[in-house]
């Protein structure tokens, strides 16, 4: 089984923020697949569905970005999944609005997010797909700017990445990390 998890807020608050990407990205990739409406559990909204002869479960973590580890860490233990069955998709403001950038490991980078799930793991060793949402402006700050929107322009942009994201989970599911790194970075 792979457990693929979109980061993000829960909440109408939230929606179409740039923190959102993470969450934005599993419910296109779930309607791409046909899957069915999302159940709750592990603190998240989860779905199933099945990739070839794959197993995936999809994963939002409903516990707020910060403490978003949590629900992935009951969601893999419940699973007994390696880690590198687990793919963590978020924003990253480092990177340019719409670029992807797939790791087999890494430090957190600053986001908050794959720090707690960093923290609730135990390891970095687990793949992740940041989506760019940057540049973060001099003048604000980066809490203001993640749960900020996109401009029309970078709406655009944003749908081509959702896109790209969705082939490059695709990919990983069937293919592995190297390839997808191969492929979409």
């Amino acid at each position: 089984m792979k457990l693929i998890v979109g980061l993000g807020n829960p909440g109408k608050r939230y929606e179409n923020t740039r923190h959102n990407v993470g969450f934005q990205i599993i419910r296109e990739f779930a309607c791409r697949h046909g899957a069915g409406p999302p159940q709750e559990k592990f603190e998240a909204e989860t779905v199933r569905l099945t990739l070839g002869n794959q197993q995936v479960m999809l994963l939002c973590p409903l516990t707020y970005m910060n403490l978003s580890g949590r629900s992935i860490r009951q969601a893999a233990n419940f699973y007994k999944l390696p880690l590198g069955e687990l793919l963590v998709i978020c924003d990253d403001f480092n990177l340019p609005v719409g670029k992807l950038r797939l790791r087999m490991r890494g430090s957190s980078g600053g986001q908050q997010g794959l720090r707690n799930t960093i923290e609730q793991m135990g390891s970095e060793e687990f793949c992740r797909l940041r989506i760019g949402v940057g540049p973060l402006p001099e003048q604000c700050s980066a809490p203001d700017f993640v749960l900020g929107k996109f401009t029309a322009t970078q709406r655009e942009m944003v749908a081509e990445a959702v896109d790209r994201a969705c082939k490059a989970i695709d990919c990983w599911c069937t293919e592995g990390i190297e390839q997808s790194m191969n492929n979409f970075n």
